[in-house]
């Protein structure tokens, strides 16, 4: 008989419902311990539980880009030490390959320790979180420029950080030889031993409370009905095949754009995206592995299927995701992959792009995408200490059916995280920040208006600093729905101290800054849902006192007239009042007139 059906249904969901607060209680315990501000401020990590086959449990907030990259590392201690014996208690690995094992880049370090209760291995501890260094050869151990991974930093390729609970100290003074900042990237480790520990902790807690009967069938019960929700939400999705095609930038050695392409087929019971005829891996750095690939695909099917669930291994049973090996989705040794995310993302928007006309209630227009990373390097004016930014950067999302793009928000990949804090910049580095401000460009137009971008401007303190910005869509801009206008794309300038500007840019590396040198980064704004003329006079008044679009886009893009001292409404245009053939009963309604599905961009 089904080990479940001998369990107390009630009990069963508490023991599922401490599995999943497990994963919280580990988040915030990495979030708190943690030194480097890409952690405890973005929050640029994540955590979580597996059982010990390595299937997904539970994981804490975090990055989205993470979704599933927790049960691949474990599954890579599973096939690296298949001795049973190999594996003990007290032992914590470590890895970041990124070609295999959940990797993504070598700046995201994984962690992972056995659980054991009553000597018997139950499951796994894991996180996995981005060091400020990994050492290679630029501050910040990821660039745009390197040709191979061996310039990007150390690789951990999935080895015993501690054995039977004794820490490996000669790895640890290894790191502690080939990093900038030792003292963060030490510190950061033992943060995430002490998540580990807490996982350890309370799932042991929870074995001796409800026995191993109990906890196994809810861990069952758990990935069951991870599937059955995800099953039953595709049989109401709509049936079909869907394709979209895209373009990667280039890859920061000047190669580029790169054509990619997704097939995505919906039955009943499956949900299949075929990346198959996408480009072959490239000379740069914008490369990303399989495990990167699912991981974005994974978090747009959750978005498609039920954006309310947990996550865990048993949700994406039906999900199946191809592509070629030596691509530039699935790229191998010893392929570039620092800035992964320019791939990875890209194929989660191509299933985007594919669905988001049929699935208007779920999928809005496309958003800025790129996590827009900055790293900068320099010395302090004060301390003539090395400093060193990491961090990722916000932007404009899409439109949607019934509203407008959310602004100044993280991509998709960076999902529930944050960025570093002026007051927290102006500290602990050497830059001053000139302004922080929404970027309203007078893109994104559509009957609801993509989200606006963001400013941010830095501030050299002293000579010599040196940037390195890599910001992907920059040469095709985020695409609207249904008529809408697309966004505008991320790019960055550098006024110099004399008043000239050099740019715009979407990729450079070590960009030298001198004292009083400005390096202004702008994220794009979202694609607009919906053809411009359908909004109405009042909500584009609004727009206009609020700063979104000028008196001039009102009158040519949306038609609508305005006087451009009181702002008051004096008419349409000929075009928008004879748009489509609208009588003045439908001109009534044109608020919540859907529009037609219009062609995506290619």
């Amino acid at each position: 008989m089904n080990a479940t059906k001998l369990q107390d249904p009630f009990t069963l969901e508490i023991v599922k419902d401490t599995l999943l607060s497990i994963g919280d209680e580990m988040f915030h315990t990495l979030a708190r311990t943690s030194m480097s501000p890409i952690i405890y401020e973005v929050l640029d990590f994540a955590c979580g539980l597996t059982d010990r086959k390595g299937q997904l449990l539970t994981q804490g907030n975090g990055v989205a880009g993470f979704i599933g990259t927790l049960s691949y590392m474990v599954k890579d201690v599973l096939e690296s030490y298949p001795d049973q014996e190999d594996i003990r208690n007290g032992d914590i690995f470590i890895i970041n390959d990124p070609y295999g094992g959940g990797g993504t880049h070598l700046s995201d370090v994984g962690l992972i320790m056995p659980i054991f209760h009553d000597e018997e291995l139950v499951g796994f501890s894991a996180n996995k979180a981005h060091w400020t260094e990994v050492g290679g050869k630029d501050a910040g151990s990821f660039t745009n420029d390197s040709t191979d991974i061996y310039q990007e930093g150390l690789q951990f390729p999935c080895v015993k950080l501690a054995e039977a609970g004794k820490l490996n100290d000669a790895l640890v003074k290894m790191i502690r030889a080939n990093v900038r900042f030792p003292d963060l990237s030490i510190g950061d480790m033992w943060a995430q031993i002490a998540a580990l520990k807490i996982g350890e902790k309370r799932l042991n807690e929870l074995y001796q409370k409800y026995s191993r009967d109990t906890v196994g069938a809810s861990i069952e019960l758990l990935l069951n009905q991870g599937e059955q929700m995800a099953r039953t939400a595709i049989r109401n999705l709509p049936k079909g095949v869907y394709t979209a095609r895209n373009y990667i930038d280039g890859d920061g050695l000047g190669n580029g754009p790169f054509p990619i392409q997704v097939k995505v087929t919906i039955t009943d019971d499956e949900f299949i995206c075929d990346f198959t005829g996408s480009h072959p891996q490239v000379p740069g750095p914008v490369n990303g592995s399989y495990t990167t690939l699912v991981t974005d695909v994974r978090t747009v099917f959750l978005a498609i299927t039920n954006p309310s669930q947990d996550a865990n291994d048993g949700v994406f049973r039906p999900l199946q995701v191809i592509a070629e090996k030596g691509s530039v989705f699935a790229a191998e040794r010893p392929a570039p992959v620092s800035n992964y995310w320019e791939s990875g993302s890209s194929g989660g928007d191509l299933v985007w792009q594919a669905l988001a006309p049929v699935l208007p209630e779920r999928l809005n227009a496309g958003h800025f995408l790129s996590v827009c990373s900055v790293t900068v390097s320099g010395r302090q004016p004060d301390s003539d200490e090395m400093f060193l930014i990491v961090e990722p950067s916000v932007g404009g999302w899409g439109a949607g059916k019934g509203q407008d793009g959310a602004r100044g928000q993280f991509c998709i990949g960076d999902g529930e995280t944050y960025n570093i804090p002026v007051e927290v910049a102006e500290s602990r580095y050497g830059v001053m920040v000139d302004s922080y401000r929404l970027r309203c460009d007078g893109k994104g137009t559509g009957e609801y208006i993509g989200g606006s971008g963001v400013v941010r401007a830095y501030r050299a303190m002293t000579d010599g600093q040196l940037a390195t910005v890599t910001y992907g869509r920059h040469l095709f801009a985020p695409w609207g729905v249904n008529g809408g206008e697309e966004g505008s794309p991320n790019e960055f300038v550098v006024i110099k101290q004399d008043g000239t500007k050099d740019g715009p840019y979407g990729m450079y590396a070590r960009y030298r800054l001198n004292k009083g040198d400005v390096l202004e980064l702008s994220t794009g704004t979202g694609g607009g849902y919906g053809h411009p003329f359908l909004r109405s006079a009042e909500r584009i008044q609004k727009d206009v006192k609020n700063g979104y679009f000028t008196v001039e886009d009102a009158k040519v893009k949306f038609g609508v007239i305005l006087d451009s001292e009181t702002l008051d409404i004096l008419g349409e245009s000929a075009e928008r009042a004879n748009y489509g053939g609208i009588n003045d009963d439908i001109k009534e309604r044109r608020f919540d007139h859907v529009g037609r599905i219009g062609q995506t961009r290619i």
